[in-house]
């Protein structure tokens, strides 16, 4: 139901009235349009970026627009790539010309297909760069928030289902849940510094950008309906996020910061304070693609500094820019869950193969919103299961496919994307049991998705494909 809520609309969209004219004749005029699964809207581009927006494009980045930020879609690696966005044209209505040489909506047009993209390979390319060497990542359209007050800590207990207290230089990655245990948010917590002026507790919290706006409400109802004596404020337009992921990504943080950034001194999941290009950095010790790497919180004003020291630091080791259609694959073969398709707000985490988000908390007796939710169903058992599906038929799926387990159609495809690390379509998806489910009936059936008509074999598993043993975000290749 996310495309249905409306606090999912970022601020700056909402008050913003040629936004709302021009997306709204948009959605009109494609009211009855073939919708594939990479459209991209024409209308108000260009309302939300960040200062790396015109260096990127100059590299060829081919963006996407969501909640009005431009993101990073993909690299065209041609020499003649131009894909900068033009004024709306209302799609000839109005009196209105029809832009005749219009190069983004024609790269736009190839896309629409129910085959595999014309990019495809370049896709590949950054995400075996990233596999291989290293690739960055820009993620500013995160949302970026920070929570202090006397009862911080308490607030960040209850919204959290995972433990929170790991006290200064710890991050978390959690979900937060509603009263049935169904996932309202998945995010980072980081517990900061104390607050400058009054020395008490403060959390840094990234959200993905597609849902941040929706996350922040979620959070302050929770804070005001408990009454935690507490304030978020919200300074995604402050800070700038990059992500450096790869095997050779120590190699180059390493040569442009004074960190330690060894396994013992900067161990996965925490957080420091550093300086790069005369810029104050928070590095975080996170992947979202299964890679040993880092994320970089940086001031907007140091953005661009940051970014061509790093990629300088990064020639000799072959890094490249990559964008967030390689994530989708990178993150889907490595079973890194996406908000509001793996996850949502009617799956909880047991039912999604996360209990280990949960299990720690639920031993204890710190109380959170979703709590005895999930203590009765770990009790009852679950009637669904987020499985992991190997499509190796050279078919392109695009969600929502039936999933059959033996002949009988069990659940349905949630999200999709080519591995190129594993050579196949790596799907996940809901397979549900009126009862309960076990895993021995999980493995045990014979597994079909359908696609356009046509049925097609597929590897079901709970583990994700690739690199099951999470050896490579250790730095172990």
């Amino acid at each position: 139901m996310f495309g249905y809520d409306v606090n999912r609309y970022h601020p700056d969209c909402t008050k913003n009235k040629a936004w709302i004219l021009e997306r709204s004749h948009e959605a009109y005029v494609k009211n009855y349009a073939m919708v594939f699964i990479h459209d991209e809207n024409l209308a108000k581009r260009d309302m939300r970026i960040d200062p790396l927006h015109e260096t990127l494009l100059s590299k060829g980045c081919v963006f996407q627009q969501r909640q009005g930020f431009e993101r990073p879609g993909y690299f065209a690696t041609h020499k003649d790539a131009v894909n900068e966005k033009m004024e709306y044209d209302w799609y000839g209505s109005y009196g209105n010309e029809v832009h005749a040489n219009y190069a983004y909506r024609d790269r736009l047009d190839e896309e629409y297909t129910f085959g595999y993209p014309p990019h495809f390979d370049v896709i590949g390319a950054e995400s075996d760069a990233c596999r291989e060497r290293a690739a960055l990542f820009n993620m500013s359209y995160f949302g970026k928030f920070f929570l202090s007050g006397p009862d911080a800590q308490a607030a960040v207990d209850y919204l959290c289902c995972s433990n929170i207290n790991k006290g200064p230089g710890g991050t978390v990655y959690t979900n937060m849940l509603n009263k049935n245990g169904g996932s309202e948010t998945d995010l980072t917590v980081s517990h900061i510094e104390p607050c400058p002026e009054t020395g008490l507790d403060r959390f840094y919290i990234a959200a993905g950008g597609g849902s941040s706006n929706r996350d922040k409400a979620h959070i302050m109802n929770v804070i005001d309906d408990k009454g935690f004596d507490c304030t978020l404020v919200d300074h995604s337009a402050d800070y700038g996020m990059l992500s450096l992921q790869g095997p050779k990504s120590r190699e180059i943080l390493g040569s442009i910061c004074d960190a330690d950034l060894s396994n013992e001194a900067f161990p996965f999941s925490s957080h420091r304070l550093t300086n790069i290009a005369g810029h104050e950095v928070r590095l975080m010790r996170l992947t979202f693609v299964g890679e040993l790497g880092w994320e970089l919180h940086i001031p907007s004003e140091g953005l661009v500094d940051v970014y061509n020291t790093v990629m300088e630091a990064g020639k000799a080791h072959g890094i490249v820019d990559g964008g967030y259609r390689a994530i989708d694959s990178l993150s889907s073969e490595k079973g890194y869950k996406h908000w509001h398709e793996d996850v949502r707000p009617d799956t909880t985490p047991l039912e999604a193969g996360m209990a280990w988000l949960v299990n720690a908390k639920l031993k204890t007796d710190v109380d959170f919103l979703g709590r005895d939710a999930l203590l009765a169903q770990k009790k009852s058992g679950i009637k669904k299961r987020l499985v992991c599906l190997k499509v190796k038929s050279p078919v392109p799926l695009v969600t929502l496919e039936a999933i059959s387990r033996d002949g009988d159609v069990v659940g349905w495809v949630c999200r999709t994307a080519y591995g190129y690390s594993v050579g196949c379509n790596v799907a996940w998806g809901y397979v549900e049991h009126p009862e309960k489910i076990s895993l021995d009936w999980v493995k045990s059936g014979k597994y079909q998705v359908e696609c356009m008509g046509e049925v097609y074999d597929a590897e079901v598993s709970l583990a994700a494909p690739f690199d099951p043993k999470n050896l490579r975000v250790k730095g172990i290749y």
